[in-house]
């Protein structure tokens, strides 16, 4: 692959971890609690012998509901977020803290320090952050996306893909986790196949395209080795 094609794809990258991990914060997702449902009326007795009791149905597990936020903490994580996104990180990066140690069981505050953390190159305290957000919130792809970033960043390749496959296992249409995935199959592990397949399932998922990652998708055709006619035979 020439230098320069590698060049703009590592800025493309750089670019996507920038909008991640500039203003952006990273938000708990709260379900309201579900409505009472209406009392049953009673059921009036029948004159009708009773049918013979048939064998019991087990009841469907219940949702667990999430347990209700505390309100000051809610206006806490508000205005912290309010705080970094006008700048006023270190100020940001108290209230997350303090919301860590006050309430340590919602993601969301860890989540955002940890962007605090990657933004100032503390990759070490970023992903001990983001590790516990995902423990928290396994569910959340875009967690699990922004912990591969950061592995990344750190140079623990390995641990990036898996975090990214996390992410894609959490929610397959999440386009950013195989575009993030993809690059660093094709920069940095060298798989330039599985790139490619990861490249295009990104396109597929994103309806207003992305024409730099298009023309990654018709380079990495022109440079991948193309299968011999004996080869393409024997497949049929």
């Amino acid at each position: 692959m020439r230098s320069a094609d590698r060049l703009a794809r590592a800025l493309a990258l750089a670019a996507l971890i920038a909008a991640a991990a500039g203003c952006a914060t990273v938000r708990d997702i709260v379900e309201p609690p579900p409505a009472p449902k209406p009392a049953a009326e009673p059921v009036k007795p029948q004159a009708a012998a009773p049918a013979p009791a048939a064998a019991a149905t087990p009841a469907a597990p219940k949702k667990e509901e999430p347990p209700p936020i505390d309100p000051a903490a809610a206006r806490a994580f508000d205005a912290a977020r309010r705080a970094l996104a006008a700048g006023r990180t270190a100020e940001a990066e108290r209230g997350f803290a303090a919301l860590t140690q006050s309430h340590p069981d919602l993601a969301g505050p860890h989540a955002n320090l940890a962007l605090i953390h990657r933004q100032a190159g503390r990759h070490a305290e970023a992903i001990a952050a983001l590790e516990r957000a995902v423990q928290l919130a396994p569910q959340r792809a875009d967690l699990h996306n922004q912990l591969g970033i950061t592995y990344r960043m750190a140079g623990q390749f390995a641990k990036a893909r898996a975090a990214y496959e996390r992410a894609i296992e959490a929610d397959p249409n999440y386009a950013l986790a195989w575009l993030n995935l993809g690059i660093l199959e094709d920069l940095y592990l060298w798989d330039r196949q599985r790139a490619l397949a990861l490249y295009e399932r990104y396109l597929a998922l994103a309806p207003a395209g992305d024409e730099n990652v298009r023309k990654w998708v018709a380079d990495l055709k022109n440079r991948l080795p193309q299968k011999s006619a004996v080869a393409q035979k024997e497949q049929k």
